[in-house]
């Protein structure tokens, strides 16, 4: 076994981000606007979160609340084409825009024109180990098909070398994380994994002159806007959430006893529910609080955020990126950062 890096491999937890000189007079100055992808195939966020395409977190209802907000949905591919489509055109009939997901073998082709047809602005290319033959192959196909008039989003990569592939078939996003999610175990399944904030700091130092560079989306680690924001700091476009948005209302599911239940695509239950069979478990599934509606999640999500720019003394996220300083902090002071005061 050879050694990948020398560079120290960091996740959220091992960095906070340092308070600088500030003129933002309010959080109201700071924007979150930006977008994904270039050209015609851009699409615009007032807001720098996507939903994840899990079965207990994105279907039409999330879909129009997360784009009312400002981010986008992207619609999960468990269930039939025919019920995707109905999804999208759901959706895009509340003037919603919004993503839809296939995956890279079988109809795959078939599926995302039907999508395409039915108005979605983004085909996802939705598999584990983005950096596969698969993948790769699939983006290619894709792009030869739709040309520049969709957004191609791929993923899930953990590395500079799985991005460039990505890359070099013409994706305009891509999802960076792997093993992080909350309700994922493929790091304990299968000893693979690269901390979140690692690969995107990996990613962004090879960047250079690097023209016409896909977006990135940070996927999985993030559990609260101080992550949001340190991986936007660290170079994402945007965040990716599943779990803080399994408990809003409009995600998929009824509220039982206070709560809704909250699973990996890759767990047990999801598996057997989504295709009938069971095979290569790398998940789990739970439950989450019910929180309420998603506009009020993502105010105070997006306040976090605003209130990091203004930390940094910066009112929008490029200036985010360039301007933003972090150190690396010791195991204790997660003890000092979390609230402490009834102890």
């Amino acid at each position: 076994m050879r050694k990948y890096s020398s560079d120290e491999h960091l996740s959220f937890d091992d960095i906070l981000l340092v308070p600088q000189h500030s003129d933002i007079g309010s959080r109201k100055d700071v924007s979150l606007k930006t977008s994904i992808g270039h050209g015609f195939s851009s699409i615009g966020l007032g807001l720098p979160v996507i939903a994840a395409p899990m079965d207990t977190v994105c279907e039409w209802e999330m879909a129009v609340a997360i784009r009312k907000a400002g981010g986008l949905g992207i619609i999960h591919r468990y269930i039939s084409i025919e019920q995707q489509v109905k999804q999208i055109k759901m959706a895009r009939a509340n003037d919603a825009i919004v993503g839809a997901s296939v995956g890279a073998r079988g109809d795959y082709l078939d599926d995302a024109l039907k999508l395409a047809d039915a108005g979605a602005s983004l085909i996802l290319i939705d598999i584990a180990n983005g950096h596969s033959g698969y993948a790769i192959n699939a983006a290619r196909e894709l792009r030869k098909i739709f040309g520049r008039t969709l957004h191609i989003m791929a993923g899930n990569i953990s590395t500079w070398q799985g991005y460039s592939e990505l890359a070099a078939a013409e994706v305009d996003s891509i999802r960076v994380g792997i093993g992080g999610g909350s309700a994922c175990t493929t790091r304990v399944v299968s000893g693979h994994g690269v901390p979140t904030l690692a690969s995107l700091l990996d990613i962004r130092e090879h960047f250079g002159d690097y023209k016409n560079k896909p977006s990135i989306i940070a996927d999985g680690g993030i559990r609260n806007s101080g992550d949001a924001a340190k991986a936007l700091a660290a170079g994402a476009n945007a965040v990716m959430l599943g779990r803080m948005l399994a408990g809003a209302l409009e995600s998929p599911g009824e509220v039982v006893d206070g709560c809704k239940v909250f699973r990996g695509m890759a767990s047990a239950e999801a598996q057997q529910e989504g295709r009938g069979f069971v095979s290569g478990v790398e998940g789990v599934a739970t439950t989450v609080p019910f929180v309420g509606k998603t506009q009020d999640v993502l105010e105070e999500f997006a306040s976090g955020i605003r209130s990091a720019l203004s930390y940094t003394g910066v009112d929008n996220l490029v200036d985010f990126y360039t301007y933003s300083l972090y150190n690396r902090v010791s195991s204790n002071s997660l003890h000092e950062t979390k609230p402490h005061a009834k102890e």
